[in-house]
This record gives C-alpha cells, structure tokens and sequence, in this order.
C-alpha cells in the first residue's frame, strides 16, 4: 500500500472558535498542525502518495507544507486538493473526488481531525491484507464516551474458524444511537478500488439510524460502509491500542495536545542543545531540554520536567515550568511566570511578569502582568493586565457547553476558557468557567464574562456613577 487519503473538507463548525480562520486540519497540536502530524506518520511509514481532499480554506494547507519542506528541508509527497466546498457534502463525496489521484490500487484513509499511533496504523494495514484486500477498519472502543456523540459500530468475531481473537468484522454501523450495543467508533480505513462506487453512489442521507434520530443531509462515509455490507460484503476490523484523538469540539483539543507533548518529551534521553543554545548555571533543570538554535535558559529558571523550545527563544528571570512543555520560536517566557505541566506555547509569543499558563497558546499571544489563564488562546491575542480566568466554579461542578445549540458536559477541561483567534480583552477582564470568545471580539476592561461572546463583537462594562460635592469640609476645616 502505497497511497493515503486524508479527509480534510468539513467545515469545523463544533470546534468553534477554533475553525473559523483555519481548516480543522490547521489546528496546531503541541505547535504543529494535525495534517503535519498525520503525513509525517505516512511518511515514515513508506507512503509514496499522500491525498489531502481539502475544502474551504485548503490553500493554508498548501502553504503549511511549503512552508515546513522550506524548514526542515524535508518535502512530503502531499497533494492538496479542493473538493466540492459546498452541495454536495460529506466524507464519502470528498473521498470519491480525489479518487483520480489513488491510481488502481489499495490506498488508506485517514480522518483530517484525528492523531492516532503509527503501530496501529499498521496493524490495519496488516488486517487488510490479511484479510484478502478488501476493506478493513481501525476502531476504538467508546467506553466512557456517550455513543450519541458518534458514528457506531457494533463487532463480532471473524466467521472464519481459523480466525484469532484479533480477526474482528463490523456487524453494524449505526449513526449517533442512543443505546443497542453498538460499542466502538472509527479511526481509519482500508479500501481497495472496487469500494469508490459506493461513495460514487452515496444517496447524502444517513439512514441507518435509530427511529427519530433526525439525521442531516450529507454524504458520509459510514453510510457507504452500510451500503457495502448489505450487499455482502466483509467490514474487516481491528482495535487501536495507542493513543487516538478525534479533535472534534475545543476540549479535544486540550486533551489531544497533554497526549503529544507528553508523548514528544519523553522521547527526549538527555539534554539537546543546538548551535548558539545554552542553559545558564543557576538554573534548576530536573529533567531533560532540547533548545532549538539560538535559544537560552537564563538565570533562575526552573523547570521540573522534559521541555521542547524552538530556535531564538529566551526563558529567564526565575520563571518556573512545572511538567513537561513545548515551546515554540521567537518566545519569550521570563520574570517570574509559571507554566503548568504540559502546556504549549506558540511561536512569537510573551509570557511576562508572574502571569500563570495552563493550556495552550498559540502563535503571537501576549500574557502580561499577573494573569491567570487555563484552556485555549488562539492566534494573534492581546490579554490585558491582569486578565484572569476562573478554574473552579463555587459548586465544584463541571460546566455545560453549548455546540451547535445542544448542551453537553465534557469529561475533561469543562471549565477551560476557549478564546478565540484577534481577541483582545482590557485590565482586569474576569473569564468565568467554560466561556468561549469568538474571532475577532474584544472584552472591555473590568468585565465579568458569563456567557459566550459571538465572533466580531465587543462587550464592555456600563457603569453609573453618584457625584457629590466633597472637600476640606467634610473634614471640620
């Protein structure tokens, strides 16, 4: 198998404020876009042609890859191309548009929001041929998740009697089901040709579904799947046993990028300094460093943990990094702030005097003069002094998010506060639990934030004043 497939044309709209400016593909994990991470993978697992069936905003793809064969001297065999933007959509018309650049062979498709491990990519790839070449499927198994929030499968064992506990086929395929046994989500497929016409043929309605399940007009994939198992056809499945993230609402986002810079750092075995790097005496290093060209750990620096810093960075002035960390290029981190265990940093950024990290910033923000911030902050964001964020709301409880107007609870970084890309807030803004910023919005000096602001728009405080007469007067003169 020499060809890959990334799906990359859906819209985001669940990952908002995150997908607005950028295609979910672009969404950085550990400061590196998830389609970066995905061909990268491809890439060193032999993969000769790499697809990217993009859509609205694809040309970022393009440029992303430019740009990273223009850094690293290396250039992936991706081809960008931009699929049907709007009617019709889904998975399977974007798969059968790009169908021209898979030649006549097997080739492998992958999710554009998903990370998962190179060892279970290839146990698909092993299933697949072991299995005759026909279609197989990498699964996860839900557990904890709510299988409402996904598109099914129900497994079996392998009908073959020679088939090991590992030889698993999908039985069902079910899409958002409120219960029936269908336990485990997909990951990522492998086809050979005869499987297109089934997306050629896709009918855009999801009807394999639960009786008033209301589902959308679009042509997924999964549909195509139900339609080739009715007609006798074998669904061939294995299970992922590493890490794997579907990046579909802003708290996957967190919880994707704890598992790379985990993951990243500590494949780190010592110290790592380039050209022009160094680490000063007096600081505490407990752990190991990989300083990128030109960057320096200066005085009293702290850091407990495994740390990743890009080329001209400057961390110095006692500033305290607690856990491991990734960090990116032209950054500055100094005067006494403090980063919690595996937050990311974005290149171009400031982080200044005693303000307080834990999530993720990306490129070219500014964190100044004692601020508290827990969850996302997008590109190109201006944190007035002071800015802080609640992180414990006072009946200890998790907060319920609105996406795309249904409410759910998240398991994990419920009370994150997701900003937005050209945000800006004023001194002394208060961000309560779980409230999210769109693009290009401002909140004003002093607010107290309850409730998601909308893209391009301002919220400011009115305040009334009581004027009175006053002086030396008042005071017996």
């Amino acid at each position: 198998m020499r060809t890959a497939v990334i799906l990359a044309a859906g819209d985001g709209s669940k990952l908002w404020p995150y997908a607005e400016i950028r295609p979910k593909a672009m969404v950085p994990i550990a400061n590196k876009p998830i389609a970066v991470h995905q061909t990268e993978l491809l890439h060193e697992l032999g993969f000769e042609r790499i697809i990217i069936a993009g859509g609205r905003m694809s040309e970022q793809l393009k440029n992303a890859f430019e740009r990273h064969a223009a850094t690293t001297g290396i250039r992936l065999p991706v081809t960008v191309v931009r699929t049907q933007a709007s009617e019709p959509r889904g998975t399977a018309y974007s798969l059968y548009a790009v169908a021209e650049h898979t030649g006549d062979e097997s080739f492998l498709v992958l999710y554009g929001d998903t990370l998962l491990e190179k060892s279970d990519v290839l146990r698909l790839m092993d299933r697949f041929a072991a299995g005759g070449g026909s279609a197989a499927a990498l699964v996860s198994p839900l557990g904890e998740q709510n299988s409402r929030d996904w598109l099914c499968s129900k497994l079996s064992a392998a009908a073959d009697p020679a088939s090991t506990a590992a030889d698993l086929e999908v039985t069902g395929i079910m899409g958002h089901p409120r219960d029936g046994g269908y336990t485990h989500r997909f990951c990522a497929f492998a086809f050979a040709q005869p499987f297109l016409r089934y997306c050629a043929s896709n009918s855009g309605l999801f009807t394999s579904v639960q009786v008033g399940m209301m589902p959308p007009s679009e042509g997924h994939l999964e549909m195509s799947l139900a339609d080739w198992m009715a007609d006798g056809h074998p669904l061939l499945a294995v299970e992922v046993q590493g890490g794997f993230f579907d990046i579909d609402k802003p708290w996957h986002i967190l919880q994707a990028n704890d598992w790379m810079v985990r993951r990243l750092c500590r494949s780190l075995t010592g110290h790592e300094l380039s050209e022009g790097a160094s680490i000063d005496d007096t600081a505490a290093v407990n752990g190991f460093v990989r300083l990128g060209p030109n960057s320096r750990i200066g005085k009293n620096v702290i850091v407990n943990g495994n740390i990743i810093v890009g080329r001209d960075t400057v961390i110095e002035n006692g500033a305290i990094l607690q856990g491991d960390h990734v960090i990116g290029d032209e950054t500055y981190i100094g005067n006494y702030c403090y980063l919690s265990a595996g937050s990311t940093v974005g290149n171009r950024c400031v982080i200044n005097h005693c303000a307080e990290l834990d999530g993720i910033i990306m490129d070219t923000v500014y964190l100044y003069h004692y601020m508290e911030f827990y969850g996302i902050i997008g590109t190109g964001t201006d944190l007035g002094a002071a800015t802080v964020c609640g992180t414990l709301r006072f009946d200890d409880g998790d907060t319920s998010h609105r996406i795309r107007g249904r409410r759910e609870t998240p398991r994990e970084h419920a009370n994150a506060v997701y900003l937005g890309d050209y945000v800006r807030t004023g001194v002394n803004a208060i961000l309560m639990p779980g409230v999210k910023v769109g693009i290009n919005s401002i909140v004003g000096p002093g607010v107290l934030l309850q409730e998601d602001v909308p893209n391009r728009t301002i919220i400011s405080l009115k305040q009334e004043h009581d004027v009175k007469a006053w002086g030396p007067e008042r005071y017996g003169w």
